[in-house]
């Protein structure tokens, strides 16, 4: 045995390194006028995130293509956006998408719950130089949002109304004039501008908001655009299975993934979600999950890997159901009560074996 350790493969790459090639095709393709500090024109960066068949690019998002481009022009102005959504509708996977198309990095991150102190959200001091040298740019520890002002790069605010509301305004000053003054340093060294290249991209969920409110001053300096769910069943189905298969193939599991049976998944998240069924009746929606795009990829993949480990690789209704039960079932006593109202009213009625195989499995709700 070599007495060398393997070294780990990352569990998830960042978009610029897994979509390298895209963006390298893109930066040598495009034509078009770019933004100062920008790596790709406008045009280039909508491309990437909604995909371009001629070129090869492929499909990142589902939404509709103004908004984006909405989004998009947005950040070329001095202005941040907000992108607020229901969880689960990717808006942090289109804020990862955009910094990595705009600035070549997509890591320079906030966590507005993480967020509680100013040393955080813009910087603090390397104790062991600032006792040896005293307050100096070589003690400052700069944050990702005083980095990206540094470097001119796009800086990504997730969950920004779960940050205090004093620190949500200790913003104001970085998207109005764009600068932070750091009154430990003299001269230049305490005043950092804005390179070209920087702004923010942040996100808000709309159902749980957290326990501060969204400052009205910063709320003033971002464009706002609303993630909505998927609302093409075709679509949903696409992303789910491109998501899943590309999951897949990342754990190593080679899985028989039949499009019928992930059918099931996506036909109950989509009409649950959305309290209708496809022929337009009404049913019950669950208040405990938010049955999202995103939890149908993670459900499909965790059923992936039973049906790899456990059942000889091919993905039945059976392991899926388990792994539906699992999501749609989380703190909410009445949910169970509305799922099964949902399966005795919708799924019993459906012609199909996959459908009659679901119906089998309703004492899991029990």
């Amino acid at each position: 045995m070599s007495s060398k350790k393997q070294q780990k493969a990352a569990q998830r790459e960042p978009v610029e390194i897994t979509y390298a090639a895209e963006l390298a095709k893109l930066v040598e393709l495009d034509k078009g006028p770019v933004p100062p500090g920008w790596r790709l024109s406008p045009r280039a960066v909508e491309k990437f995130v909604m995909g371009d068949d001629s070129l090869g690019i492929e499909r990142k998002f589902v939404a509709d293509r103004a908004m984006v481009v909405r989004i998009i022009i947005s950040l070329c102005t001095s202005r941040g956006c907000l992108l607020v959504g229901e969880p689960g509708t990717a808006k942090s996977w289109l804020s990862e998408l955009l910094a990595a198309a705009i600035s070549g990095k997509s890591t320079l991150t906030l966590q507005g719950g993480a967020v509680s102190h100013v040393g955080q959200l813009l910087y603090s001091w390397n104790e062991s130089v600032l006792h040896s040298k005293g307050p100096c740019r070589e003690a400052l520890v700069p944050s990702p949002l005083l980095r990206g002002m540094i470097e001119g790069q796009i800086v990504r605010f997730e969950e920004i109304a779960r940050c205090p509301q004093a620190l949500q305004d200790a913003l104001l000053s970085v998207l109005s004039d764009r600068v932070v003054v750091i009154p430990e340093l003299a001269g230049d060294d305490g005043v950092v501008l804005a390179r070209e290249g920087f702004n923010v991209v942040a996100t808000s969920n709309s159902v749980d908001a957290g326990v501060h409110e969204m400052s009205a001053a910063l709320k003033r300096r971002m464009d706002f655009e609303e993630i909505r769910p998927i609302r093409s069943l075709p679509d949903e189905m696409g992303v789910v299975l491109r998501e899943v298969r590309k999951a897949n193939t990342y754990a190593g599991i080679d899985v028989d993934l039949d499009e019928s049976v992930i059918e099931i998944l996506v036909t109950m998240f989509h009409e649950l979600r959305n309290g209708q069924t496809l022929d337009g009746r009404s049913t019950d929606r669950l208040a405990g999950s938010a049955l999202s795009t995103a939890e149908a990829v993670s459900v499909a993949h965790a059923a992936s890997l039973s049906a790899w480990y456990y059942g000889g690789g091919c993905l039945s209704v059976e392991q899926l159901m388990h792994h539906i039960i699992g999501s749609a079932l989380k703190d909410q006593p009445e949910d169970r009560r509305r799922l099964r109202h949902y399966f005795e009213t919708t799924v019993a009625p459906r012609k199909g074996e996959n459908w009659r195989q679901a119906w089998d499995l309703r004492s899991l709700i029990q």
